[in-house]
């Protein structure tokens, strides 16, 4: 699957969105307006203006319809999602070249809210993978302490944690413990 440079970043943003989202015994990561602003500039997100408590709310409206999409059972499920995600946000396909990228497309309006900048261009991203049959490539971590959402790039779909350096690594040590453990009596 050809995924272009702005698919992978607008990927890379809808990932980390997700994560932000508290899980049982971690903290939201889009607390704050701040916290929106780090995130906004973290991922370099253009034509976003002043940021307010309603962008803040908006936004944290739109991470729980992604965290949707990733937890959705199938490419039918996530396409009611996906297709209801960016027609909300008033997707409006443009070429631009701004800022030293070459020609891509922007799929939100001009002047539009963070919130439906980023449902417009994650949206379509997310959607690229459900036309050409790779839904199943939208992931949670199977670590059981973890269940951050990752998108599975590899050749073979065969990747099972957000991180094999962190979750991967982890899991693996303590098998080999058990293991260790056991033939130990």
């Amino acid at each position: 699957m050809l995924i272009t440079h702005d698919t992978r970043c607008a990927l890379d943003i809808v990932v980390d969105l997700v994560n932000t989202a508290p899980e049982d015994d971690t903290a939201d990561g889009l607390a704050s307006v701040a916290d929106l602003d780090t995130f906004v500039h973290k991922h370099d997100i253009s034509e976003v203006g002043s940021l307010s408590e309603l962008d803040l709310a908006a936004v944290r409206k739109i991470r729980g319809r992604f965290c949707g999409i990733f937890a959705a059972p199938d490419a039918r499920a996530s396409a009611v999602l996906i297709n209801e995600l960016v027609a909300a946000a008033g997707t409006t396909p443009r070429l631009t070249d701004h800022d030293g990228y070459d020609w891509h497309v922007h799929y939100f309006a001009p002047g539009a809210s963070v919130a439906d900048h980023l449902a417009a261009d994650c949206g379509m991203a997310l959607a690229f993978f459900v036309v050409a049959g790779e839904q199943d490539r939208l992931r949670r971590c199977e670590a059981p302490d973890c269940r951050h959402a990752f998108v599975d790039l590899s050749r073979n779909r065969s990747r099972r944690y957000c991180d094999s350096r962190t979750c991967g690594n982890r899991l693996h040590v303590a098998a080999y413990r058990a293991r260790r453990k056991e033939a130990a009596g």
